[in-house]
């Protein structure tokens, strides 16, 4: 019976219920700040991997939302990176320290992109106030035209 159930859905299109086993959003949301996390700290897939005791692979999948993470492997990756387990999670009603946390977190997202490391990383590097002054003045100027 379970066969003809997965052939109809093979052959409908339509889209099979969730195991409760399979990764959903909050694995994908946890894979992105492990990626914001381990690119901050300049380091690569393979390296958080060999501290962690898995492939390179496992942490892109990790990193992708696609392999749901445990509770002990999530430990041992939050202490390769450096952060505490809170770190990976959503802090929505735990108060006005979370939530700066979490604003905190959400500026870091932001940044989850090469191009805007780049331009942060380029930013901080510039050691004259008056130079930073103007690059940020140039920058909201173009976005201003954009």
């Amino acid at each position: 019976m379970a066969r003809k159930t997965t052939q109809s859905i093979i052959h409908t299109g339509k889209k099979k219920p969730l195991n409760a086993r399979s990764s959903g959003k909050h694995d994908i949301e946890l894979g992105r700040r492990l990626r914001l996390r381990r690119v901050e700290q300049k380091m690569s897939q393979d390296e958080v991997a060999k501290k962690v005791g898995v492939t390179f692979q496992q942490v892109q999948k990790y990193e992708k939302g696609v392999n749901r993470v445990g509770a002990s492997r999530l430990q041992q990756i939050a202490t390769a990176l450096d952060v505490p387990v809170t770190f990976f999670f959503d802090d929505n009603g735990l108060g006005k320290r979370a939530s700066d946390g979490k604003r905190e977190v959400e500026s870091l997202l932001f940044l989850d992109s090469s191009f805007s490391l780049r331009l942060l990383r380029a930013y901080a590097s510039v050691k004259s106030q008056a130079v930073q002054r103007q690059f940020l003045s140039l920058i909201e100027s173009i976005a201003a035209n954009e």
